[in-house]
């Protein structure tokens, strides 16, 4: 699964080293960097290109507010502070959430969770008959269906493999995916799995083989329909 690359900045060690193992422990987090001051995370984000900051607001010199209004393409941020009358202020720059110290680990990951979706999509899919318009990341991607090799579901997300080599991920469900894909050329074959059907190469034992690095566990409930769509197509 795609992490969100992180950085924590904090001038506090004991607060710092707290977020950086809140990050660590986040299966959807990588912590990318951790900061003791504005002025060294200025310098990080410019050469880390993070997707996400946990920001603490009142640090001395160049404080949290500062900091993120400095930045001409700021990333999605997180801020934490022990005064709860910066809260306000917080919001004001599009934070994603606002934390009061002693951060407790549950409003952490509700935090990190919002970020999560922020940076992917919502339940947002469109079409144009010739392929699908899709949202990952800060992006809107046309995929053709031609270029589609399978579909993987992911708890809450799917990537979509393409014919290039490379994958595409997403905010979707599978059901949601699967009511924009002809039904002529895609066939779900597994809960996590949805194929296009012309680009199989070989189909071995209950499993589609796509080239010799891919194959695909056929499930039980779809073994049917695809063995009908098997006869059907068999010369």
């Amino acid at each position: 699964m795609t992490s969100l690359r992180s950085i924590a900045i904090d001038d506090e060690p004991l607060a710092l080293r707290q977020m950086c193992s809140y990050i660590k422990k986040t299966p959807f987090l990588e912590l990318a960097a951790g900061c003791r001051d504005g002025f060294d995370a200025v310098e990080k984000i410019s050469r880390l290109s993070p997707d996400l900051l946990f920001v603490d607001i009142n640090m001395p010199g160049l404080n949290g507010l500062e900091l993120v209004r400095s930045l001409d393409r700021p990333p999605l941020v997180v801020f934490t502070t022990a005064y709860s009358e910066y809260a306000l202020e917080g919001f004001r720059v599009d934070a994603v959430d606002y934390l009061l110290k002693p951060v407790a680990y549950p409003d952490f990951l509700k935090a990190s969770n919002k970020a999560l979706k922020m940076r992917f999509s919502d339940e947002k899919i469109s079409g144009d008959g010739e392929g699908l318009f899709v949202k990952s990341e800060y992006r809107i991607i046309r995929i053709r269906f031609n270029e589609i090799k399978y579909i993987e579901g992911m708890r809450e997300y799917i990537r979509i493999h393409t014919t290039a080599g490379n994958s595409v991920m997403t905010l979707l469900s599978m059901k949601a995916l699967e009511e924009k894909l002809p039904l002529r050329q895609f066939m779900r074959v597994h809960r996590s799995y949805i194929v296009n059907l012309e680009k199989i190469n070989v189909i071995e034992r209950n499993r589609i083989i796509f080239d010799n690095k891919t194959d695909i566990a056929i499930g039980e409930q779809y073994k049917d329909a695809f063995h009908a769509w098997v006869e059907k197509n068999f010369l």
